[in-house]
């Protein structure tokens, strides 16, 4: 029966011949009793044999469709079997209890596997194109589920339940994920590879526009995170302008509803959920083990990686389509440099692209929600206390000399009500791109900038800092003082850039101690530069 429904894929000639059957046939078929003679005469007019004419209407009878009268193929069936049931039985066994394990043999393992168990029991062994149909014949599922377990099973063939996220307007639902970049990057002073970076982008599910991201040599972490969160909630005008990239239009900011992560540690740290706590923000977790869920950065970032295969340096996706290509090698990009090309092909190709979801750009997307949403968005009351609240912090005593942190001693005037005074520490906080300056809260909850105690140092970040510590171990020297950590990496470049920073940024002025009264000149003066971000 299955046979006959396959009327799409007829050719030309077998529909003919059936519709011209369906003509003679179904007149008979009506009847309860057939005589002799009509038999016949519809017998001679087809062509056919009497039998052949009683079983074409006993297929009609069955099922009254023109398909049904197709000429059936010759010969046995597909899925017809030969053996007899004991080496049948065998061979599943085989199949089942050796191929379908964990360990993956390969199939020539299993005909050798075969012939062996065969041979013991005094059996011929079945052709080996038997047990490739055997096999090619087993429920893909199954295959899955026993040698490559239940998870890959679910991945390749389980029911994609895309998610349920159906933002009505912008910043209702973020998306947010980690890749490693596929491009070598290199140190700023050498020019020498020193590894892949990682990436952390966010991403507005209801217009697809990047909400923010971060590149830095860390591995994922509840930092990346809270910097990336940073980046997709404030304004980027003076982030842009640092990179002397102002004419491009990046309108994305402001408090978002909800964000969508996955169940990574970082993703659960009690830094980022008690922030998101304090400003309002929902942290929602998607299913474990359903990637699916987070289609849209998944997405996004298979875009981005796209686009990073034409730099030099690049290490492919795959060690096939690298191919003899020496990433290391041909590697040219620093990190700043890296992140800036990045900000250019976010809001300088991606956002202006049409995306095929949407029928628009982002960018025009982004402008219309704004443009329907019935509230404004939301923003933090200060952007500079927002940045700093998401911050790594760790407790310091006050000292007489300043603040001791990473071997970098730190001293501004602000600290002198408290130096060598305070029983208890206060929270530091810093920015791990650029050390050139900490943020102490003072007991009222209040944060104050403090700088290097030696005006005279550059700029440094925390993965530079670690590096030149590895490399005054390697030469011996256990006792790590200040000049010798910089003395070990020296940035003597006016202007040079540490993750977007000036070089003047390492030597802020110092205010009197007034300043730490005067709190409405402190917030005034307070901009995005200052808070480092970047």
């Amino acid at each position: 029966m299955q046979k006959w429904q396959q009327w799409e894929s007829a050719s030309d000639a077998d529909w003919g011949l059936a519709v011209q059957r369906e003509a003679v046939i179904r007149p008979l078929a009506e009847r309860q009793r057939l005589c002799t003679e009509d038999v016949e005469e519809a017998a001679r007019h087809l062509g056919i044999g009497r039998s052949v004419l009683y079983c074409l209407v006993h297929r009609y009878r069955q099922r009254p469709q023109t398909s049904s009268l197709l000429p059936l193929k010759r010969g046995r069936d597909a899925n017809t079997t030969v053996m007899d049931q004991a080496r049948e039985h065998l061979l599943d066994s085989c199949i089942r209890e050796f191929y379908l394990r964990p360990e993956r043999p390969s199939f020539a393992a299993l005909v050798r596997e075969v012939k062996r168990q065969f041979a013991a029991q005094q059996l011929p062994a079945p052709h080996y194109r038997t047990v490739k149909r055997r096999v090619e014949g087993l429920d893909m599922r199954l295959v899955l589920q026993r040698r490559h377990g239940s998870k890959k099973a679910r991945e390749k063939l389980g029911p994609v339940n895309i998610s349920t996220l159906r933002p009505e307007s912008p910043m209702d639902v973020l998306q947010m994920d980690h890749t490693p970049v596929d491009v070598i990057v290199v140190d700023n002073e050498r020019r020498l590879p020193i590894g892949r970076p990682w990436l952390t982008l966010a991403i507005d599910v209801a217009s697809r526009m990047v909400a923010g991201f971060h590149v830095s040599l860390w591995a994922p972490s509840a930092l990346s995170v809270s910097l990336t969160l940073s980046h997709a909630v404030l304004s980027k005008n003076e982030w842009l302008a640092d990179r002397e990239l102002q004419t491009l239009d990046w309108p994305v900011a402001g408090l978002p509803r909800t964000i969508h992560v996955d169940n990574a540690k970082e993703f659960h740290s009690e830094a980022l959920v008690r922030g998101c706590q304090e400003y309002g923000i929902h942290l929602d977790h998607r299913p474990r083990g359903k990637p699916q869920y987070g289609g849209h950065i998944e997405r996004l970032i298979g875009t981005m990686m796209g686009a990073v295969h034409l730099l030099p340096g690049t290490t492919f996706s795959n060690v096939k389509d690298k191919g003899a290509y020496e990433s290391e090698g041909r590697a040219r990009l620093t990190l700043p440099e890296l992140e800036r090309w990045l900000a250019l092909q976010i809001a300088g190709v991606y956002h202006l692209s049409v995306h095929s979801a949407l029928a628009m750009t982002p960018l025009a997307a982004w402008h219309e929600g704004i443009a329907k949403k019935r509230n404004p968005l939301r923003r933090p009351s200060d952007e500079r206390e927002f940045f700093l609240d998401f911050l790594p912090a760790v407790p310091r005593q006050i000292q007489r000399d300043g603040i001791h942190f990473n071997n970098i001693r730190y001293w501004d005037n602000i600290l002198s009500p408290w130096a060598g005074r305070l029983i208890d520490s206060l929270l530091v906080k810093y920015d791990p791109r650029n050390l050139s300056r900490v943020y102490v809260r003072d007991p009222s909850g209040r944060h104050w900038p403090v700088p290097y105690a030696n005006l005279g140092q550059p700029p440094i970040s925390l993965w530079e800092l670690d590096e030149a510590r590895k490399e005054l171990r390697k030469q011996g020297k256990n006792s790590q003082p200040e000049r010798a950590i910089f003395a070990q990496h020296p940035r003597t470049t006016p202007n040079c850039r540490n993750g977007g920073f000036h070089r003047k940024e390492a030597a802020p002025a110092r205010e009197d101690s007034r300043r730490f009264q005067d709190s409405t000149r402190v917030q005034s003066s307070a901009g995005i530069s200052e808070r480092g971000i970047g």
